[in-house]
């Protein structure tokens, strides 16, 4: 499984970072590395104008670009200093408008910056910064819609919320006030899917949700089965609670207990390997569910005197007490580099000053936030957690010239998230010898014999999603391996521009290997492995899918070790890997010392997300099945400049309606065109609405017959043409349709336009696209995330 790690021959590591230092410093790249005011990327300007900048109710821009918005952070975050005492000799506006100024001059840097709701709202009316929420869930009625209504209100503010489900009593089981049956926690879960699909987070999109259930709750098969068929839970990622029992039973073949969780009686048995099992088989066809670790998070819940961690935020990587909350932000990595001569060092110093800011930034956030309610405002301000994560990992060890998947890269993982960790512990204890200790301090684990000592913040270190803040500061996201070296984006007057990553340009250009025919090459090959580019390149340019799902749990492990809380990232498995390979993934996992796992097998989801060319490519999967059929997503067909068809009349409830049917060369029906004697209102656009998506299913090769089948029967208000029932407009096309299907006399037989399906690109194959702009979507950090506006699903 792993692949060979070693330098391949005669790449000298100190010459390699020479050439990658020498040509980013020739394409300007070097000096956005040491400028403290590097330039934003023209897709950044895009994400922030569309989501982040802050705009009047008629729409217009207050922020006039993304300096006056991290102006607006800065100034609203500096007013938390205004409760504590000012340094000796100051002011206390004094010590604001300094804090102010260093933390613009963090986010400026692009050093760090906070969670997308803290970026949005900081400053603005709603002035909810944080990113996600745990919700408990208890074993009543009022309890789970008390609950709804609370996760609609977190939706409606732009958070996201995580629950553990285990409270429920299992499907069957007894209500006792009424002497029912009850419908089990799959059920209720339900009722939150379908409360977050109608409520839009900060009126802009919806929100994301994380559902757990323990491995011994007795409806624990029905829900490692809840999104097998893909149309169930769509706003949440699940995961199975298992503990280190659970796995060493699984390993052994042995059967363990199930509990009722209203009685805590044992009320049956399941072999822990055949439970194991299916949760990979599922995970190797939906990429749900996935796994978490409870019991070892609990062994790192900072402040256990006031209860048991059982869930996650919606991306698991932020354990969470009842009614806390996660307020995150992410170093960038990519920053923290010093080019000095011929070496690329990491800057430490620079690393140490950020850390220390960051936290004194998230530390007001807390301060600052108006919760969506009050039970979570309670607890934030009690337990006080943050979250210091990264970004640009990938970006980084580009830089310094070391592959990916390499002892040398793990090695330099732990190194740097130790140095984070140990800064964020010494930044966050001197905040607390100035603004006191968090309020929850005295039971938690840092109060003891053995502890930290002083803290001002919970558990302080957490590698987050970086989502739609690693585009901003033109970063690779998270600790991910780079996703792809160039891609196509479609802008709006569908011009296809081929894209490439700027290191990888700037060494392709200096090394005297870049062309336009390379760049289209690796956008459709998604990788260099058989491309013609010098072995050392290969190296240290290795995309995700050229990395073996083993070195990416080790890769997670590695920044697991010194990590307070858990760590966002995916396992990428290519498409034709087997349920096996799933297996081996979460053993390897649970002997590294992670705390959870998600997957995604390319191509394993509904919504086929941003892949390389090699995706759908497999006649057959590991599981013998043909799944890479043709799956009927098509490009339209271009219109020719002239075309035959026939019109036709057709009486309907609403008037006389005139039905235009063009063909195509073959005779065939090519597109729909559709007016009502009687026009205006509802019905016109109705009818213009079905004669438009007619005529994309026709121009898609989507056979008529079917269309005809979907649409004929369709009543509204029938009438009688000719002796024939029409029962409504859709039905009228239908009949229409249904006339031309098989004699067509119309058609032209001479001179016709060759119709052809336009070409998708390899690289873009997909069923997915973003919601907000149509553009390109992939799985990432455990989650869907648009490279085109920073839309992600899960942020």
């Amino acid at each position: 499984m792993r692949p060979n790690p070693a330098r391949r021959p005669n790449d000298n590591a100190q010459d390699v970072r020479r050439r990658i230092k020498e040509a980013v410093t020739q394409a300007g790249i070097a000096g956005q590395v040491a400028s403290p005011v590097p330039d934003f990327t023209q897709n950044s300007h895009v994400v922030l104008k569309r989501r982040y900048l802050s705009k009047d109710r008629e729409g217009n821009l207050l922020d006039r670009g993304p300096e006056d918005m991290l102006r607006r952070v800065a100034n609203n975050l500096s007013k938390a200093d205004l409760n504590y005492p000012a340094a000796t000799g100051r002011t206390a506006e004094q010590e604001r408008q300094a804090t102010e100024d260093e933390f613009y001059a963090l986010m400026r840097s692009l050093d760090f910056l906070p969670n997308s709701p803290t970026l949005m709202n900081a400053g603005r009316e709603l002035q909810q910064l944080s990113a996600c929420f745990v919700l408990p869930v208890e074993d009543t009625l009022e309890s789970i819609f008390t609950r709804v209504k609370q996760t609609a209100l977190i939706h409606k503010s732009g958070g996201g919320t995580g629950f553990s489900f285990n409270r429920l009593r299992p499907e069957g089981d007894v209500v006792g006030s009424t002497g029912g049956i009850a419908s089990g926690p799959v059920s209720f879960i339900r009722a939150f899917d379908t409360a977050t699909d109608v409520v839009k987070q900060g009126g802009t999109r919806r929100g994301a949700n994380m559902g757990i259930l323990n491995v011994d709750h007795p409806d624990i098969l029905r829900f490692i089965r809840a999104k097998e068929n893909g149309d169930q839970l769509v706003n949440f990622n699940i995961s199975v609670a298992v503990t280190e029992k659970f796995m060493e039973q699984a390993q052994r073949g042995e059967e363990y207990d199930l509990i009722n969780p209203r009685t805590g009686q044992v009320t049956g048995q399941l072999n822990a390997k055949e439970v194991f099992d299916l949760i990979a088989d599922m995970a190797w066809k939906t990429g749900d569910p996935g796994i978490v670790f409870l019991d070892r998070i609990n062994r790192d819940n900072p402040n256990p005197q006031l209860g048991r961690i059982e869930s996650t935020n919606p991306c698991g990587e932020q354990p969470l007490l009842p009614f806390e909350s996660c307020n995150l932000g992410s170093l960038n990595l990519a920053r923290m580099v010093r080019y000095d001569g011929i070496q690329v060092t990491m800057d430490w110093e620079r690393l140490a000053r950020a850390v220390r800011t960051s936290v004194h930034l998230l530390d007001n956030v807390i301060d600052m936030n108006e919760y969506p309610i009050p039970e979570i405002a309670e607890m934030s301000r009690k337990t006080r957690r943050i979250g210091v994560g990264v970004m640009g990992f990938a970006d980084l060890l580009v830089q310094m010239g070391i592959r990916y998947d390499s002892e040398e890269a793990l090695a330099l993982a732990e190194t740097v998230m130790r140095r984070i960790q140990e800064e964020s512990y010494k930044a966050s204890s001197e905040l607390a010898q100035l603004r006191g200790t968090f309020p929850a301090w005295e039971g938690s684990i840092y109060n003891q014999p053995d502890g930290l000592g002083s803290m001002r913040n919970s558990a302080p270190v957490t590698i987050a999603p970086t989502g739609t803040i690693s585009i901003i500061a033109g970063a690779s996201s998270g600790i991910e391996p780079l996703f792809a070296l160039s891609y196509v984006r479609n802008v709006m007057d569908n011009t296809r521009l081929v894209e490439g990553n700027s290191y990888f340009e700037a060494v392709a250009k200096h090394e005297g290997f870049y062309s336009t025919e390379l760049m289209e090459q690796l956008a459709e090959k998604g990788s260099l492995e058989t491309l013609e580019v010098p072995p050392w390149v290969k190296d240290v340019f290795r995309v995700s899918h050229d990395i073996s799902p083993e070195w990416h749990v080790r890769m997670q492990a590695a920044f697991q070790r010194h990590t307070d809380n858990s760590v966002s990232k995916t396992i990428n498995f290519p498409h034709n890997a087997t349920v096996a390979d799933i297996a081996k993934a979460y053993i390897l996992a649970y002997e590294t010392g992670c705390k959870g796992l998600t997957v995604y097998r390319d191509g394993s989801k509904a919504g086929q997300v941003l892949s390389t060319g090699e995706t759908g490519q497999h006649a057959d999967d590991a599981q013998g099945q043909d799944i890479a059929a043709d799956t009927g997503y098509r490009t339209p067909r271009p219109r020719p400049q002239s075309i035959h068809g026939v019109t036709e009349r057709v009486r309907t409830g609403h008037g006389n309606m005139y039905i235009t049917i063009n063909f195509d060369e073959e005779g065939k029906p090519f597109e729909a065109f559709s007016t009502l004697g009687k026009a205006g209102g509802c019905d016109s656009a109705q009818l213009e609405a079905i004669s438009r998506l007619v005529s994309l299913a026709l121009r898609s090769g989507i056979d008529a017959q079917e269309l005809v089948d979907q649409l004929r029967g369709i009543t509204c208000c029938p009438a009688w043409d000719d002796g024939t029932l029409v029962r409504s407009g859709p039905d009228a096309v239908a009949l229409a349709l249904d006339r031309h299907l098989t004699d067509n006399p119309a058609a032209p037989r001479t001179g016709a336009v060759q119709l052809t399906f336009a070409a998708q690109p390899a690289a873009l194959v997909q069923a997915r696209k973003c919601p907000d702009c149509n553009g390109q979507v992939y799985f990432l950090e455990g989650c869907l995330k648009c490279m085109s506006c920073g839309w992600n699903k899960c942020e």
